[in-house]
């Protein structure tokens, strides 16, 4: 249930190559969301870059993910990067490189080798670590039940993502998967609670 991912962002890792500068940045990411918000951001702060190329990996294997030249000749740019992913072992993150074109075409070998060093690079400043892999919980529940909601999702050490007041309370927390099967046989025990795993 564990994988590798890196613990914060890093941004601006600069290669130069012959004039092009290509600009390294490299996100933890857990859902579409997330890369998607990261993809426009480092579009929008660089609006006037030759290509944004990115490779990502998502889930407890890696089976998301997906190798973008954006224009590049194809395999020169996202595959090298997201073959870096994989000689690292890391999934859940987002690695992008910015190329600035500087005048002087690489080839692709040429860009191959930019574009795996780009990420190596940025990897290289990553701090990696291992995490657990977590899942949503959604918890409806009385009132009267609120102190022993709250006792037990701490004691499993959940993280409460959203909690809403109407009628009934509504809990939406993660927490690690390994404590899924344990957590539903106790909500199974309580009378008057409903709850599913996003």
């Amino acid at each position: 249930m564990n994988f590798k991912t890196i613990s914060h962002p890093v941004e601006n890792i600069l290669l130069k190559e012959k004039g092009s500068k290509f600009i390294g940045f490299a996100f933890p990411v857990n859902n579409q969301a997330e890369l998607k918000a990261a993809l426009e951001k480092i579009r929008a702060e660089h609006p006037k870059a030759t290509h944004h190329c990115y490779a990502f990996r998502l889930g407890l294997n890696g089976e998301n993910y997906r190798a973008n030249d954006d224009g590049e000749p194809s395999g020169s740019a996202g595959l090298p990067m997201y073959n870096q992913l994989l000689a690292n072992e890391l999934t859940n993150i987002l690695i992008i490189a910015v190329r600035y074109y500087g005048g002087t075409k690489l080839g692709v070998s040429g860009l191959v080798k930019a574009y795996k060093e780009t990420a190596k690079i940025t990897l290289h400043e990553a701090e990696i670590i291992v995490k657990e892999l977590e899942s949503q919980l959604k918890i409806t529940f009385p009132l009267a039940q609120h102190n022993v909601i709250f006792t037990m999702l701490n004691k499993f050490d959940a993280k409460i993502l959203s909690f809403e007041t109407s009628e009934k309370y509504i809990i939406t927390a993660s927490l690690k998967a390994s404590h899924k099967e344990i957590i539903s046989e106790k909500l199974s025990e309580m009378q008057h609670i409903s709850f599913e795993f996003l």
